[in-house]
């Protein structure tokens, strides 16, 4: 186990924080544009970024997405109660704490290894009320109390795929008894053609929350190209409109599925069950070249 850093946080900081951890070998990047702002990659795959000076800033297309979906949870500036499934760097719960003050969270995040290295390189405010815990997502969900979280975020990688036992109605059982009325579930999903993955996701959702929505880049949802997709799912009317609009206007511009036309994406795929469950398609070499 090695790293290398700078021992200034100011712009002299230009080397790599490198370590291994449970997940394989965690490093985190500099970004040249932005004095106190890192890239954490695992095994050399992109994970999160966090500017520590700005932390409501979102660089990762997938996050902003995420983004629009927290800002649209609950009125400007109301403190919400959040679970994260999957810490990485723990971005959106910094970009929670940084737009919606006095707003409660609990991270879960497996890697104990990789919480130390971002709690020692990458401190959370003093101030934040924020949890950390080192868990797997289903077994820390399953800790939340009935209907406590007005948001819960679904961002969980091992090895690039998300992990099987996140991705069934067994899993969104948990995550509907741990959701407060009109509460909302956000998940990140990661696919390519032929997409059969993203579409069994979609049906194992509408199997559990009457209200669904998907923000993706639109050559994903033709299935030209491996990307991340955002699933909005919830027991009331989802802000769609206002989703849309904010997707659009990206830099990189998201398309808004929902209704029948969400309901026809999925080409009649099934809900995917525990015992049939198997992890997300691992990406393509190229994806991260």
């Amino acid at each position: 186990m090695g790293k290398s850093r700078n021992a200034r946080r100011g712009r002299a900081a230009v080397e790599t924080v490198a370590e291994n951890v449970d997940g394989g070998l965690a490093e985190l990047i500099p970004d040249r544009e932005r004095t106190r702002a890192w890239t954490l990659l695992i095994d050399g795959a992109p994970q999160s970024h966090v500017d520590l000076d700005d932390p409501a800033y979102l660089s990762f297309e997938y996050q902003r997405r995420l983004g629009h979906v927290i800002d649209l949870a609950a009125p400007a500036g109301r403190p919400l109660q959040a679970v994260h499934l999957g810490g990485g760097a723990f971005t959106l719960a910094r970009y929670i704490a940084a737009t919606r003050p006095r707003s409660t969270q609990q991270v879960v995040e497996k890697d104990a290894g990789l919480v130390q290295l971002v709690r020692r390189e990458l401190p959370l405010d003093a101030g934040a009320r924020i949890r950390v815990r080192s868990a797997d997502a289903r077994a820390g969900l399953a800790k939340v109390p009935d209907g406590w979280a007005q948001l819960v975020i679904a961002d969980v990688f091992s090895g690039a795929r998300t992990p099987a036992h996140l991705t069934s109605t067994e899993f969104l059982d948990e995550v509907r008894r741990a959701l407060a009325p009109g509460g909302i579930f956000a998940a990140n999903l990661a696919d390519g053609p032929p997409l059969a993955h993203l579409r069994g996701q979609i049906a194992t959702a509408a199997d559990r929350f009457p209200e669904l929505a998907l923000v993706a880049d639109p050559a994903v949802l033709r299935g030209k190209r491996f990307g991340n997709a955002v699933l909005v799912a919830g027991d009331h009317p989802l802000p769609v409109a206002e989703l849309t609009r904010r997707a659009a206007s990206d830099p990189q511009p998201a398309r808004v599925e929902h209704g029948r036309a969400l309901t026809d994406f999925t080409g009649g795929a099934a809900p995917v069950k525990d015992a049939a469950a198997v992890a997300s398609p691992a990406p393509p070499p190229s994806v991260f070249r």
